[in-house]
């Protein structure tokens, strides 16, 4: 067990320049700049506005009104629908997207399918690179496509300091495609469906070291993270607006603010990918 005292040493580890950073705005789609986080050239890149008005009410209409919808426990508390990799061995998350993946199909075919979109303009982006971004596979079994979700944690955070590099080492996935990202960035996509007031993304500039993640016993899980321990660390607060999507380096320490307005819902469709070797990026959830 951790002392108090142990628990609230300020986590080490890399830390970004202003430019690598400060998060990038662009006022329209544009999938070179997803690149930027791939590679590890840009922190965060953010899309104001990409899915219009009517496919992201259209997508939560869908959300809310699903059968399929789930209870997500105290880790992460909220809704889902989707698969999620969190504490699972590999057989049975892909159980798990196979039979999920057919209900989001059907759930976000609709025009303007904003995932369908977002990795159309990534696969032309990395084609000229020479290289390809698909579903993470296991014995020809694929992961899910994407993940919906909604926060409804209570406190400080509606989904409390983490990081999304450490999963990649968990023992119970070592089997999984998903481990030929450690070392690499890690990317984190998120489309934001629906947010009301607050809601912020919290990104701090820094990415933790094995040592710091031993030390708070996250080192398989990225969570959670003592906010006195990231004292020191530059941190941004950045706004999410229904319809945005944004990109960030997922080995940063991150969190989500409750919403400020008491009604608590902030749903995103949201996806992990990085690469896997020189030439491949895959995705998972």
């Amino acid at each position: 067990m951790i002392g108090q005292k142990e628990a609230v040493r300020t986590v080490t580890g890399w830390r970004g320049d202003a430019n690598y950073f400060t998060p990038r705005e662009y006022y329209t789609f544009v999938p070179e700049a997803v690149l930027d986080v791939l590679h590890g050239r840009a922190a965060c890149v953010i899309f104001r506005g990409m899915v219009s008005h009517d496919v992201y009410s259209e997508v939560a209409r869908r959300f809310w009104g699903s059968p399929h919808r789930r209870v997500r426990g105290a880790e992460a508390p909220g809704y889902y629908l989707g698969a999620y990799t969190w504490g699972k061995s590999t057989a049975e998350y892909l159980d798990e997207s196979e039979i999920v993946n057919p209900i989001l199909e059907d759930l976000l075919d609709i025009p303007g399918n904003p995932v369908k979109e977002f990795y159309d303009g990534l696969s032309r982006a990395l084609a000229a690179e020479g290289c390809l971004v698909r579903t993470a596979e296991h014995r020809g079994r694929r992961s899910s496509i994407a993940l919906l979700r909604s926060w409804h944690g209570a406190g400080d955070f509606a989904l409390a300091p983490h990081d999304d590099d450490s999963q990649c080492t968990d023992p119970l996935m070592a089997d999984f495609e998903r481990t030929g990202v450690v070392g690499r960035p890690v990317a984190a996509l998120n489309m934001c469906v629906e947010n009301h007031e607050g809601g912020r993304l919290v990104l701090w500039n820094v990415r933790p070291d094995d040592e710091s993640k031993r030390r708070l016993g996250v080192e398989f899980t990225g969570s959670p993270y003592p906010v006195e321990a990231l004292e020191g660390s530059d941190v941004e607060y950045i706004e999410i607006d229904s319809g945005d999507v944004y990109v960030f380096n997922g080995a940063h320490v991150h969190a989500v603010e409750p919403n400020t307005d008491g009604l608590q819902t902030r749903t995103t469709i949201l996806g992990m990918m990085g690469f896997i070797d020189d030439h491949t990026v895959a995705t998972w959830s």
